[in-house]
């Protein structure tokens, strides 16, 4: 597996003073999780789209399993579980995870 090519953004700006606030989002698949509630998911033919109304960014899934991994998080007591639920298998289980992590680095997931 190969390093990440960029570093991630750890904080963002108070809404009121503009100042930056630092935020730890850092993924860890043993925690419960679920889609942020202040995120939208349009399902697509190809996947999704997420919709952030507080950042306002804009993600695209392209992988339906993510896409079913995602919608589930709130119904299981951690991402593993989800992983697990959806037939992960452990050589795939690598590229899910950082997919996840991607999700909750910008804060399209957030912990439950």
């Amino acid at each position: 597996m190969s390093a990440p090519t960029s570093l991630p953004v750890t904080g963002g700006r108070d809404a009121a003073t503009g100042d930056p606030v630092p935020t730890s989002h850092a993924f860890d698949p043993t925690q419960a999780w679920q889609l942020n509630p202040k995120v939208a998911l349009r399902p697509e033919p190809f996947g999704a789209l997420l919709y952030h109304f507080g950042t306002r960014k804009l993600s695209f899934l392209k992988n339906l399993a993510v896409v079913g991994i995602v919608e589930s998080l709130r119904d299981h007591d951690s991402a593993d579980d989800a992983l697990h639920a959806a037939g992960i298998d452990s050589a795939s289980r690598p590229l899910y995870l950082q997919a996840l992590g991607a999700l909750a680095s910008s804060e399209m997931i957030c912990r439950r």
